[in-house]
């Protein structure tokens, strides 16, 4: 017994310890080495960390486990698989070749990336709970603490989303900053994730909610063997990624481990979350199909589970996939579940009771965020604006004043930083009447706009919002209470101000970024003036 105590108190002693090596790093979950791209000589690069046991056999549908302590060396040099998604056949915009490189990886038998497949990612895998970690080289100058860390959450409505996606790839903000820490996780995702299934305890019905969650404690308790500060995490996620940052805050907010949230183009008011399903009618509906149903012997569900986690998960997500695909009734869809846990259903009166984690918050949002939904192959005729507009603003532009308004009411002393991105650049509006449409912010936010130069160029004001767009937000991540005021002049959003409050705006009418009044974007919200999505 003593000996064990002694093993575990060494290993988690030496994982706040830097290595001699700066490319081997030691956790309490195993001794990694990175690499360096040549391309980037000034970052570290982490690929694939495992942060939970992967969920496989009999843990497929169940929270994820902690790893147990370890000493295993493992070099790094591949980005992990994805969690099982379905590669949709159907055209959209987003599996265009107008947005090369927003997918997860997904080659053919020749390895040529098919975002069109209609088949489970060939580079998927239910053994897919890993992180990745990008950090400055260790001679870079280093606060007292260590470096703050933005904690990533990928987007794709639940269904999709991954690491290794290249517009996601932050080697060049951290390349450039030298400053700070990028962590990017896994999580699962559709029916893998968010299962609904009856056999499952209370509790357990959001696994990639509870992935997130095990990945941020694992940050938590690791992420100084890297440099980082683990008392500066701010926790970011865009689309469902941003509406999961949201999530946490509700409920996790007795210990919220992060110091600050930053939401991009989502909030958990602009959610979609399906109504609570007593029947467990879409999971049954495929264990049927696999013959799994067992309607008069199988009372808790668990016979059922036990059967469906005996068919292979590609022929699972090839199922739900090919069903969806197909336009077929009844729709099925595997999302957030209402279990009053993790997912509530009364979001409204618990902000208004005051019952969210009282932390300094960015929200962001593209100023046409739904355009990119009306896209069409050969498209020759722009949409109508009006209906694209009205969803901006029910989806986006209102929900997002509705969280400014609750998190303002909670003190005075907890900022709301609010910006909009609003430009426009060759590689990425092929098509003017775009706009700055939802994801459009990806490749600026990280600085990945070079992988659309077959579409146009990159050009020198893309890159210069590019570089405003990560200073701003960098300055949140240093310092969320006071950073923006103090470096960048930028005021936190007071939903209660008549003019709405300091809202920052990047790339309209070619401008890297200027200071409006809140109401132009918020005024739509109380009925005082239309909504501009071309400002």
């Amino acid at each position: 017994m003593k000996l064990t105590i002694l093993f575990l108190l060494t290993i988690l002693s030496e994982a706040k310890l830097p290595s001699s090596d700066p490319l081997t790093v030691r956790t309490a979950t195993g001794t990694f080495t990175g690499l360096i791209d040549p391309e980037f000589p000034n970052t570290r690069q982490f690929r694939a960390i495992p942060f939970a046991k992967p969920p496989v056999s009999s843990r497929r549908w169940l929270p994820p486990q902690k790893l147990s302590p370890s000493n295993k060396h493992t070099k790094l040099t591949q980005f992990p698989a994805s969690c099982p998604q379905f590669v949709s056949a159907v055209p959209m915009f987003y599996n265009s070749d107008l947005t090369r490189g927003n997918t997860i990886y997904n080659p053919n038998p020749n390895g040529e990336q098919n975002d069109t497949s209609g088949l489970v990612g060939t580079a998927t895998s239910e053994d897919c709970l890993y992180l990745a970690v990008w950090a400055p080289q260790v001679t870079a100058p280093r606060p007292k603490g260590g470096l703050p860390v933005l904690f990533f959450m990928t987007g794709g409505g639940f269904i999709i989303g991954g690491i290794n996606i290249p517009w996601q790839m932050p080697t060049n903000w951290v390349e450039r900053s030298q400053s700070h820490i990028i962590v990017t996780i896994n999580y699962r995702v559709d029916i893998i994730g968010f299962p609904h299934a009856r056999g499952l305890a209370k509790g357990q019905q959001n696994l990639g909610i509870l992935d997130q969650r095990a990945a941020l404690e694992w940050v938590r308790d690791n992420i100084a063997a890297f440099g980082g500060d683990p008392s500066r995490i701010t926790q970011m996620g865009r689309s469902a990624g941003a509406v999961s940052t949201d999530v946490h805050a509700y409920a996790f907010r007795e210990d919220p481990i992060a110091q600050a949230y930053y939401m991009q183009s989502g909030t958990i008011f602009g959610a979609n979350i399906q109504a609570k399903d007593p029947t467990y009618s879409n999971f049954t509906f495929v264990a049927r199909h696999f013959g799994c149903e067992k309607p008069d012997s199988d009372e808790d569900g668990k016979a059922e589970l036990d059967c469906m986690r005996r068919v292979s998960f590609k022929d699972i997500i090839n199922f739900v996939g090919q069903y969806i695909d197909s336009g077929e009734s009844p729709a099925l869809r595997f999302s957030l579940v209402p279990d009053n846990r993790i997912v509530f259903t009364n979001y409204k009166e618990r902000s208004e009771a005051g019952n969210i984690t009282r932390l300094p918050t960015m929200i962001s949002n593209a100023a046409n965020e739904a355009s990119a939904l009306f896209w069409e192959p050969n498209i020759t005729t722009p949409p109508d604006q009006s209906i694209i507009t009205a969803l901006d603003v029910s989806a986006m532009v209102c929900p997002t004043f509705n969280s400014t308004v609750y998190r303002n009411r909670m003190s005075a002393d907890v900022p709301v930083f609010r910006f909009q991105h609003a430009g426009t650049f060759p590689n990425l509006n092929y098509y003017p009447w775009l706009g700055a449409y939802h994801a459009s912010e990806i490749p600026i936010f990280f600085g990945t706009y070079h992988l659309l130069d077959h579409v146009a160029p990159t050009t020198q004001f893309e890159i210069d919002v590019s570089r405003s767009m990560q200073d701003h937000i960098l300055a949140f991540v240093k310092d969320p209470y006071h950073g923006p005021q103090r470096t960048m002049g930028w005021k936190p959003m007071i939903a209660s101000d008549p003019n709405g409050g300091d809202l920052l705006r990047f790339g309209p009418q070619g401008v890297v970024s200027q200071h409006v009044d809140g109401i132009e974007v918020d005024g739509v919200c109380l009925g005082l003036r239309e909504y501009n999505p071309f400002p």
